[in-house]
């Protein structure tokens, strides 16, 4: 109590000084916060300021990248589409081909009839002529004898 009448007789001066001591001793205690906040600000800025040129600079790359491939493929998109329409026509005229050689195989038809005719005769004429085989051979061996004979008594 003896402290706070002294403090209330020293008067207003006394008061402003206290004020003035607390501030610059709170001051102090923000500087030590402030500054170091306010450097790691600076570095970060500086960090996110590199990233986004950096950034900026990987997309200008990509941008001309994705320009010089579009153009590419506009141009092999040109040259599919051209090879399309070869296609398409090479197709239609096969198209045509395939029914002149449907008119084609129909015409064989008959002539289909005329070659299993053909392959029957063929194979009687095929056992006729084994027939006439064996029967050579049997006449030959008939002959051989009574001819080997002959030609023993002939000079």
């Amino acid at each position: 109590m003896v402290q706070e009448k002294e403090q209330l007789d020293q008067g207003p001066a006394y008061s402003m000084e206290r004020l003035s001591e607390a501030f610059e001793t709170s001051a102090r205690r923000w500087e030590l916060i402030v500054y170091p906040s306010l450097f790691a600000f600076i570095i970060l800025a500086a960090y996110g300021f590199f990233l986004v040129y950096n950034l900026a600079k990987d997309v200008h790359y990509l941008a001309v990248s994705v320009d010089t491939n579009m153009t590419r493929l506009a141009s092999n998109m040109q040259s599919v589409s051209d090879n399309m329409g070869q296609m398409t026509n090479n197709i239609r005229t096969m198209s045509d081909h395939m029914s002149e050689i449907n008119d084609k195989i129909s015409t064989l038809e008959p002539m289909l009839e005329t070659i299993g005719s053909m392959d029957r005769s063929i194979q009687q004429m095929t056992q006729s002529t084994y027939i006439m085989q064996r029967d050579f051979t049997r006449f030959n061996h008939n002959i051989a004898r009574p001819m080997n004979f002959m030609n023993n008594m002939m000079p």
